[in-house]
This record gives structure tokens, sequence and C-alpha cells, in this order.
């Protein structure tokens, strides 16, 4: 499975293209989904750009994209950043009236058991980040749902191509411990293809975006995140 991540923390000034408002992830969504995108992950954002997991935002983005890409499962991040405080996000998160198919919940952030029991609970399925150099993969594991969520993002936060794919690797093994459950595996910055390819190569889902990366395989910059699509399609046809 090929999913997009259509914006990230990103602001304009990161890039100029970078979908913000709804009927910007709406338009982008589309794109993507026509390029090759199963799946869509985003970031909802306030007036101002910056992230948000406030209802009236979450509602907003989700409905949009939707009603672009009908049948495609949306999500959304409930990133630490997007809050002043843990209680904060978790009662937005409960005030959630468009519930979007799928939220990201990054385990090595306080409060990470309370948002991830509060989705369950709501019936939204569970990406549960876990960032290489972290202690999240044991805190993962030592939560008694585990095999409840949908996947499990394995998120390669080294950005050095050269060592990448041995923290990559490092992070698949310490999750092995939960059987049935898939692991997408990303990368980011630099790395980010480098990662794109090792998932390919192991038959894993993984995902590229303009959160991820803001340039091509070739190190121009990425227009689009449909352009990253057709590219990450044609990485991963020639692993078949």
């Amino acid at each position: 499975m090929l999913q997009v991540c259509l914006n990230g923390v990103r602001t304009r000034d990161e890039c100029a293209s970078l979908p913000v408002t709804p009927a910007e992830l709406a338009v982008a969504a589309r794109d993507a989904v026509r390029a090759g995108a199963a799946d869509i992950h985003l970031h909802p954002k306030d007036s101002a750009g910056y992230d948000t997991v406030e209802p009236c935002h979450v509602a907003a983005a989700v409905t949009a994209v939707r009603a672009a890409v009908p049948g495609v499962r949306v999500g959304v991040t409930t990133g630490a950043w997007t809050t002043q405080g843990a209680e904060q996000r978790l009662a937005q998160v409960r005030g959630w009236t468009v519930l979007p198919d799928h939220a990201s919940v990054n385990w090595h952030e306080d409060g990470a058991v309370a948002v991830a029991e509060t989705l369950l609970d709501k019936g939204i399925g569970i990406e549960a980040g876990i960032w290489s150099g972290t202690d999240s993969a044991q805190r993962f594991l030592d939560w008694p749902h585990a095999h409840h969520v949908l996947r499990v993002l394995a998120e390669v936060t080294d950005t050095d191509p050269r060592t990448a794919r041995q923290t990559a690797a490092v992070l698949l093994d310490s999750l092995t411990a939960v059987p049935g459950v898939p692991i997408l595996l990303h990368g980011e910055d630099s790395a980010a293809w480098t990662i794109l390819a090792m998932a390919a190569a192991r038959g894993l889902d993984t995902r590229i975006g303009l959160e991820d990366v803001l340039f091509l395989p070739d190190q121009s910059p990425a227009e689009s995140n449909a352009g990253l699509i057709r590219a990450a399609e044609d990485i991963i046809g020639q692993s078949r």
C-alpha cells in the first residue's frame, strides 16, 4: 500500500505549493490518488497555517478530502505539537464530530495511550507512530491493545542515507513482537527515497509526500504530491 502524506508540519515558507486549506488538500488528494496513492494522511491546519486537531478544522479537512476521493481512507495526525498540552489534545480529539478513518499516534509522546484509547472508543483506526531513536517501540508493545491498531508507522528519523537503512533495520527488528499488524515503513528528507526503496524491497507498506520530502529521486524540486507518488510508483514497480 502506498500512502500519500500531503503536508505534515511544514509551512508555505518551506514549500510554496504545500496544500494547507481544505480546498487545497482536496485537490492534492485527488491528484495523488489519480497518480497511484491508495491512502491519505494529512495535517489539518488552522487559519494561520499551523497544525491543529481542533474539531472544526479536522471536520473541514476530512470532509473536503473525502468529497474529492470517495472511498479512499483519510487519516490525520494527533501530534503533541498541535496543542498546548496533553489534556487539551485529548479533549479536542474527544470532540471530533467528523471522524477520520484513521489517525496517527506518536508513541513516544506524553498522553499517547489516552489518545489511542479515545480513538478506539470512537471506532477510528490507529496508526501507531514508532520513531527510531526513541523508546516508543517498547512503550507500544507494553500497551495491552497493541494488536488492535490499523498499522504501525515505522518512522525512520535518521536522515543520513548512509546510515538510515541500518537504523530502519533496527527499528523493524524491535517491532516483530506484534504479528499480523501491517507495518508502513518510511523515512524523511534526505533518506526518504532510500527508505522507500527498502520498504518496497521488503514488501512493506510505505508512504511519500510533501510531509516527508521536498525533492524527487533525481534531487530536483517536487512540485506536487502527485509527482512524488508517481516517482514512488516507479521505484516500487522496479522492486516487483
